[in-house]
């Protein structure tokens, strides 16, 4: 008998069009020269019950293992949330006469890859992870008073480092110092020292310290702009998407984790062509673990015990995803 995750998969096959019949076909429409298709015909087929929590606005779906919340109209129409988590999709909802309407590309590549996760082959183990320590040396990152970004990102990943050795983990680390290392050369380290996970760790600021929150990227998938972007910029194929289904279920175990532990505020699974994203040899995410001009975060950020709980949310998030991958 098929397990419930692969029923799940062929399903999502199926209401998109990956080999699907007549009637998948016809419920297919162009929207700004993208494939969509109904939400309901897909929702239907994976056994999900439809809610209005605001009608013609907030749609839920649900089924026994799986809650799903959508953004119709008056808000961000990328904005979807998927067991609880934020995850921004890569195209944003399409709501007309009364009838929703969800991107191919999100379908296959942002909610297929989190609710059927495509199992490592036989013999491949997620053991060795990439640590990489945003900015340092002639790159300070973000300065809040006398604090630099640099500084703190080092100290996590140093906690991060001694958490996930302690789990059984190698770890690997881009820098180890208040060194400059050129972003080219943190993707090729990983490379060469054989990671199977390349994690960047970064933290946020912003004009308004009333922003707070955490967020986790990973690499837009090619046909999509990036999350901050606006609608604008590339939707070029990047190296990166190679990963891109465990990518996206990286950040999603990650983020999920991290707003667990921290209580914090969450900003969602978002997409970026960073450059240790697009050239990721390896499954990739960029964690912003806070804004330094944000009283609450800052104090998180600046404090070892919050430091240690930040890297224990990630530590919990690479072993979740380790398990649903079976590696």
């Amino acid at each position: 008998m098929l397990s419930a995750l692969r029923l799940l998969a062929l399903a999502v096959a199926l209401a998109v069009g990956m080999g699907a019949g007549h009637a998948a076909q016809n419920r297919q429409v162009q929207v700004s020269g993208r494939v969509y298709v109904r939400l309901g015909d897909w929702a239907r087929a994976n056994q999900f019950t439809p809610k209005w929590l605001v009608k013609d606005k907030t749609l839920q779906y649900s089924n026994r293992n799986t809650t799903l919340v959508f953004t119709l109209t008056g808000g961000d129409r990328r904005d979807a949330r998927i067991n609880g988590v934020r995850v921004l999709l890569a195209l944003p909802i399409h709501y007309e006469k009364g009838i929703a309407y969800i991107s191919q590309l999100d379908l296959e590549r942002t909610i297929a890859p989190i609710l059927s996760p495509r199992r490592n082959a036989p013999g491949i183990k997620v053991k060795t992870i990439c640590l990489d320590a945003g900015h340092g040396g002639k790159d300070p990152g973000f300065r809040v008073g006398a604090h630099e970004e640099q500084k703190y990102t080092l100290l996590l990943a140093l906690e991060l480092r001694d958490q996930l050795t302690q789990a059984g983990f190698n770890v690997v680390m881009t820098r180890t110092s208040d060194t400059y290392v050129a972003l080219e050369n943190r993707v090729e380290q990983a490379r060469r020292r054989g990671a199977d996970l390349f994690v960047s760790l970064h933290f946020n600021a912003f004009s308004d310290s009333r922003v707070q929150g955490i967020e986790t990227y990973c690499c837009t998938p090619s046909g999509a702009t990036s999350s901050n972007a606006g609608g604008q910029g590339s939707t070029a194929w990047v190296p990166g998407n190679r990963h891109n289904d465990k990518s996206v279920l990286l950040a999603y175990h990650v983020q999920k984790s991290l707003v667990k532990h921290l209580s914090a505020q969450d900003r969602g699974v978002k997409r970026a062509r960073y450059q240790v994203l697009r050239d990721a040899t390896v499954p990739a995410v960029l964690v912003e673990g806070g804004f330094m001009s944000n009283a609450a975060d800052r104090k998180r950020i600046l404090d070892p015990a919050g430091r240690k709980t930040m890297a224990r949310g990630i530590v919990e998030g690479i072993k979740a995803y380790q398990r649903a991958v079976g590696g």
